[in-house]
């Protein structure tokens, strides 16, 4: 692993740099904010090819690893367009069928996620199991020649957008712990409803509680084996976390960004603010802890996309925690060196908070992943 990314690697951050800088912050927030969609800028990343830099290329894809697609994300949110559904669809979604699907399904899926023209949400959560995946009881059971699902989710992303939502269920007769069973559902399927939550995040995505009654699907819908495992499920977790955390590196280079022109400007006792160690070395801190949770990103990624699934899921883990507190306080310091003007809308600082501040949540909480590293880096017993 080099620590100086390719010229390849170079070349694409730019190209999507200068794509994000043609729609910016203003686009993204106006867009959220009047319950729009960001369906130009995915739509012209897909045609550029940016949506697809790692699906096969005998599927019109890139050929590229994770990492690849996580400084995609990472430059559209450092440019202000923080895109919540490339965490989902192309990482999660692509990934799983990439790996475990069926020739049928890549070869339906896969160009379509290439070039941005579908989309697809990923439902894992439910209102009782929360981060205790194993006490899923969405049930897929079989029907003559095809599945019927029963269940309900949460807190599932941009489901009003998608074309289709990959769902991880248990079979009728699994007991004890989960061996997931994943089953593409189409968005317009009988007995699929589905109802946004109301949420308190400036975002042109949407969560959502979905509700199984007697779907129908037929036997094609099931991705990979019918009790695939967790290793299956984990083919596009792993990838989610490292998205999460490129998503949260760029946020915190967009709030840096914001703190650091602001504090070159500003003047209040005849030199600019920046100048003050008050402001200087608490943006400095933030600026290193950025740094070192990006590196532990692209650590991850590429164990990934060399095939370590086990050592990319600590660095995944550790990557996703490191970043999600690095962009908090780049925020919090960018909005204290704002002042007064860090909580207004003109300067789309405040606005950041409540996003940065759900990643030590979501996809996974940071007291999951301290349990993570507890147990499995430092040999500790398990509590949970």
């Amino acid at each position: 692993m080099s620590f100086v990314e390719t010229e390849e690697r170079q070349a694409l951050r730019a190209a999507v740099a200068e794509l994000g800088a043609k729609y910016g912050s203003s686009y993204y927030v106006e867009k959220a904010r009047a319950g729009e969609k960001t369906d130009e800028l995915w739509a012209e990343a897909g045609r550029l090819g940016y949506l697809g830099v790692n699906v096969p290329e005998e599927y019109g894809g890139g050929g590229g690893g994770i990492g690849d697609l996580a400084a995609v994300c990472e430059e559209l949110a450092a440019a202000g367009c923080p895109l919540l559904l490339m965490v989902v669809s192309p990482a999660i979604c692509a990934t799983i069928i990439a790996r475990s699907g069926t020739e049928a399904q890549k070869k339906h899926w896969l160009p379509r996620f290439a070039d941005g023209s579908v989309k697809m949400a990923f439902a894992i959560t439910e209102p009782d199991a929360g981060s205790n995946a194993h006490r899923i009881t969405t049930t897929a059971r079989r029907d003559g020649d095809g599945w019927l699902l029963n269940g309900q989710k949460t807190f599932i992303s941009g489901v009003d957008e998608a074309d289709a939502v990959l769902f991880v269920s248990r079979t009728e007769d699994q007991k004890g712990n989960l061996r997931p069973s994943l089953f593409i559902v189409p968005t317009g399927t009988d007995g699929f409803t589905f109802t946004p939550i109301d949420m308190e995040i400036v975002s042109p995505e949407k969560q959502f509680i979905c509700h199984l009654d007697d779907v129908r699907l037929p036997y094609d819908a099931l991705v990979g084996d019918e009790d695939g495992g967790l290793l299956q499920l984990f083919a596009g977790l792993n990838p989610e976390r490292i998205m999460a955390a490129a998503m949260g590196a760029g946020i915190g280079r967009l709030a840096l960004g914001k703190a650091i022109s602001y504090a070159k400007d500003r003047q209040v006792f005849k030199t600019p603010i920046g100048a003050h160690q008050g402001l200087a070395h608490p943006l400095a801190a933030a600026k290193i802890e950025l740094e070192l949770a990006r590196l532990m990103g692209q650590k991850a990624a590429w164990l990934y996309d060399e095939g370590d699934d086990m050592g990319a899921g600590e660095a995944a883990n550790m990557a996703k925690y490191a970043t999600a507190e690095a962009a908090i306080h780049c925020v919090d310091q960018a909005i204290q060196t704002h002042g007064g003007n860090g909580l207004t809308t003109e300067y789309g600082v405040g606005m950041l908070a409540g996003v940065v501040r759900l990643m030590r949540i979501a996809p996974v909480s940071r007291e999951m992943i301290l349990n993570f590293v507890a147990q499995h880096s430092l040999g500790l017993p398990k509590s949970y």
